[in-house]
């Protein structure tokens, strides 16, 4: 699945098949329903790549200590830039080690 197949998912009123959780969480994210993505990354906390969504989901919603907090225990740096720049990179790395 490329970026574009996954943002024109978001027209559609459930998820494809498939997803995995963090990039379930995401393409929740991208329908502008939060608490439905951090239900996901909230039930999946032993998934580094949902502490990653999650820490971008903190900092979306403007919680920067929470945000810290889940990047740290994601492994990778808060991110600093545009917040929808970050929704696609995340997208586009998760992606690319899903197997789709």
């Amino acid at each position: 699945m490329t970026l574009s197949v996954f943002k024109e998912s978001l027209e559609d009123t459930i998820p494809p098949q498939g997803l995995s959780p963090a990039l379930l969480a995401l393409w929740w994210a991208g329908r502008a329903d939060w608490a439905a993505a951090h239900e996901i990354v909230q039930s999946n906390e032993r998934d580094a790549e949902c502490n990653w969504v999650h820490a971008w989901l903190h900092r979306k919603e403007g919680d920067q200590d929470n945000a810290r907090y889940w990047y740290r225990r994601a492994g990778h740096a808060m991110g600093h830039g545009d917040i929808m720049e970050e929704w696609q990179t995340l997208v586009i790395r998760l992606l690319s080690g899903s197997g789709y």
